[in-house]
């Protein structure tokens, strides 16, 4: 006696007429129990499970007095009539017929088809099938696209006499997703005793493999029958399943990419998946927002958290389907007109925004040259009577909150540090260690939102402005390597590097960072950087058709007339290549703007000479000598190493220019130069000085100098482990025992920057202690 297991499908009659036909005068049972079975050789009952509770007593009672039985059935036992036959007919065996091997599907294919059958077939009838025979015949004698037939008409008859609830199931379960058993239950509107009940039926069905997933071929087969609206209601309910079961949005809106879900639930998954990648990884959220669009959700929707991956990514920004009534999408809307060098919109937007949003509007509003309402911003206590006072932003009229946000009212310190250091621009060696720490703190912890400008490139253009390449040069590799800002903060922070490595002299490193991707467009902002950046390379080389190219496509970006602080160096290199391509007229209305802007922050003596340096550039590649004495003149500077250099230099071009060399002061004010970061004009004043002088030594002795400053300067220029001229300065000053508040002190920076230094230096030098730090500077500079 023998009991022949297995789920429907897996030759179970296959097995059982194996079984008879080695016994002669086997009889099959066709229903009702008869005398002539008693006498019966051997009796073979297929699908037993189908048999009422009647018959299934009698064939148990016929094999306990002693009939040869073999029976065959379905793995579940439902009944105890069933049991009790099953108990009766075991006595020989249990036969469990399992999923067939890759072999033996082999066998069976090529038996069924009559021919040989490739390795890569077997393989994929194997995989379909999920080794059940029947399914594996059905695809091996089906055409070669679509649904094998045969398989669409076993699903039809199965559902035909299967309940709701497992129909239900066996939908969910076709669109093959990785759901959890409460969701799977969830999205079948069963409780889990329920589910684990239709799970059962669709195994002993065929449908599932031993895992509970649903058998591939099958679950196409599922789908194929399914109608459109059916399936919609099907994805509808697995999306609100997952929703409502709190699953991490990401994966879940993979699932119901992977089932086609294409319906109001799936769109919510699909923009929840948006908002949690949009600050991580903007390409994939711009994905994600893609797909509730296809799915019938709204474009204000999703225009917000599509707006803030576009700007992360340096993308154009669709910001006129943003209502702009919530805090979000203001604070979305400023950050685009910031990366689009629009910074009195970004201003205006950021200060209606509430929350950090005034705060991010600070470097706008100093950019602009509006120190009063970011002063209240960042210190309302400092007008007591300001209460919602309408302050004017560029052309527009906008309303200050009451009360400012502070580090206690929930605004992140880095933004706080951000705007004080900032709002200390006018003072860049005191501006810089603010905003050193607002890099720190961003570091630690980005906020959920798209910076306007990062702390890291406020803070290189501080420190160039200060003439501290080196510490822009550090804070811009590390934002790059931290990735502050998201790919387009990255590329402002790589042009930005590019910038100042020009500056400092390191031409080939700054070639280097120029290198743009194909195809990519930076924004209004980063265009006017990237163009200036090449007019300097271009100026550098003595390049005409380099300048020329660096000021084709950026005269309709100047008509705008949306510059700020921030761009007044930079802008010096387009002064100049304006000049000598006779188009300075163009600049004139630029050139007033930023005059402007340098009043109203009260013509801070950094800025100021800044902006008389682009115009004593000017004056010099035009040869305007009065220009030049009157800029000259107007130069005067009591604090700062750059800028008292500056106005230094200034004079001495001046005289230059109008034939009176003094080569000792021509010299001396070249070495200022050097020291404050522009070894380029300190090299072009020597020069020039040398054409102009009638002292055969002395223009020897200023060639000399002009090309020693003209060389490009290795990346090391300090000449020990790496450091560059500024660091082996203030390791020297360490070694010798200095303070970081005298070593600041000596080199007019601020204690903080000094800091900052031995810092980089430390890491260079891969010092762990001060101790090692110090051994090692006495082995490198003492050595």
């Amino acid at each position: 006696m023998t009991v022949v297991v297995g789920v429907d499908g897996a030759g179970r009659t296959h097995r059982l007429r194996a079984l008879a036909a080695a016994v002669t005068g086997s009889v099959w049972f066709a229903g009702g129990v008869t005398a002539a079975l008693e006498d019966a050789p051997l009796v073979v009952v297929d699908d037993a499970h189908r048999l009422d509770a009647v018959v299934l007593r009698e064939l148990a009672a016929l094999c306990r007095a002693g009939v040869p039985m073999v029976v065959s059935r379905r793995p579940t036992i439902d009944r105890p009539e069933l049991a009790a036959l099953d108990e009766a007919a075991s006595a020989g065996g249990v036969e469990v017929l399992g999923p067939l091997d890759p072999g033996a599907v082999a066998r069976l294919v090529a038996t069924v088809t009559g021919r040989p059958v490739s390795p890569e077939v077997v393989e994929a009838v194997h995989e379909a099938s999920g080794g059940i025979p029947v399914v594996a015949v059905a695809i091996a004698t089906a055409p070669a696209d679509g649904v094998a037939p045969a398989l669409l008409a076993r699903v039809q008859r199965r559902f035909a006499v299967l309940g709701d609830a497992a129909v239900t199931v066996a939908r969910v379960l076709a669109l093959r997703l990785d759901l959890g058993d409460p969701v799977l239950a969830a999205a079948c509107g069963l409780d889990l005793t329920g589910l684990a009940t239709e799970l059962r039926t669709l195994r002993d069905e065929g449908l599932l493999l031993p895992s509970e997933r649903m058998i591939p071929a099958m679950a196409e087969a599922v789908l194929a029958e399914l109608p459109g609206a059916q399936r919609r209601r099907i994805h509808d309910a697995v999306a609100g399943a997952l929703l409502a079961a709190g699953a991490d949005p990401v994966a879940a809106a993979g699932q119901l990419r992977a089932a086609r879900a294409a319906c109001p639930a799936a769109a919510d998954v699909y923009r929840a998946a948006g908002e949690r990648l949009r600050f991580t990884d903007p390409a994939a959220a711009l994905g994600w927002f893609d797909d509730p669009a296809d799915a019938g959700a709204g474009s204000p929707e999703l225009a917000a958290g599509r707006a803030e991956a576009s700007a992360l990514l340096g993308l154009p920004a669709d910001v006129d389907q943003l209502t702009l009534t919530t805090a979000r999408e203001r604070m979305g809307a400023g950050a685009v007109a910031a990366e689009e060098g629009r910074a009195a919109r970004s201003a205006e937007l950021l200060l209606a925004a509430g929350g950090p949003g005034p705060m991010l509007a600070v470097p706008a509003l100093v950019a602009l040259g509006r120190p009063v309402p970011a002063t209240r911003v960042v210190d309302p206590g400092a007008d007591p009577g300001v209460r919602a006072r309408r302050v004017p932003v560029a052309e527009s009229i906008v309303d200050l909150p009451a009360s400012g946000p502070s580090p206690g009212g929930g605004v992140p310190l880095a933004l706080v540090r951000l705007a004080e250091g900032a709002l200390a621009a006018t003072e860049p060696e005191r501006a810089l260690p603010l905003l050193i720490e607002a890099t720190e703190a961003i570091e630690r912890g980005s906020p959920q939102l798209v910076l306007p400008d990062t702390p890291h490139a406020i803070a290189a253009v501080v420190a160039v402005a200060a003439g501290d390449v080196a510490s822009a040069e550090h804070l811009l590799t590390r934002a790059r390597a931290a990735r502050v800002g998201g790919p387009a903060a990255d590329e402002r922070h790589r042009l930005l590097l590019a910038w100042a490595r020009m500056r400092a002299g390191h031409y080939d490193t700054a070639l280097h960072e120029l290198r743009f991707p194909p195809g990519a467009e930076p924004a209004g902002r980063d265009r006017l950087l990237r163009a200036a950046l090449a007019a300097g390379i271009a100026r550098r080389r003595g390049d005409i058709a380099g300048l020329r190219d660096a000021w084709t496509g950026i005269e309709p970006l100047l008509a705008r007339r949306t510059v700020d602080l921030w761009q007044l160096e930079p802008l010096e290199e387009l002064a100049v290549a304006a000049a000598r391509l006779r188009r300075i007229g163009r600049l004139t209305p630029v050139l007033a703007l930023l005059d402007d802007i340098v009043t109203g922050l009260g013509r801070p003596a950094a800025w100021s000479v800044a902006l008389d340096w682009l115009r004593l550039q000017t004056a010099i590649v035009t040869e305007d000598v009065e220009a030049a004495a009157e800029t000259a003149e107007r130069m005067t500077a009591t604090g700062g190493t750059r800028p008292r250099a500056q106005c230094v230099a200034a004079r001495q071009w001046a005289e230059v220019l109008a034939g009176i060399v003094d080569t000792d002061e021509v010299l001396a004010a070249t070495e200022d130069l050097h020291a404050a970061e522009l070894p380029w004009e300190a090299s072009r004043l020597a020069g020039q000085a040398a054409i102009r002088t009638g002292d055969a030594g002395a223009a020897r002795r200023l060639l000399e100098r002009a090309r020693e400053l003209s060389e490009p300067e290795a990346d090391s220029p300090g000449g020990g482990g790496g450091l560059s001229e500024r660091e082996v300065t203030v390791a020297r000053l360490v070694l010798a025992g200095s303070t970081h508040r005298e070593i600041g002190a000596q080199l007019y920076i601020a204690p903080k920057t000094v800091e900052h230094h031995v810092a980089r230096i430390r890491g260079k030098l891969g010092a762990n202690t001060r101790a090692e730090l110090l051994a090692m500077l006495r082995e490198m500079l003492d050595g």
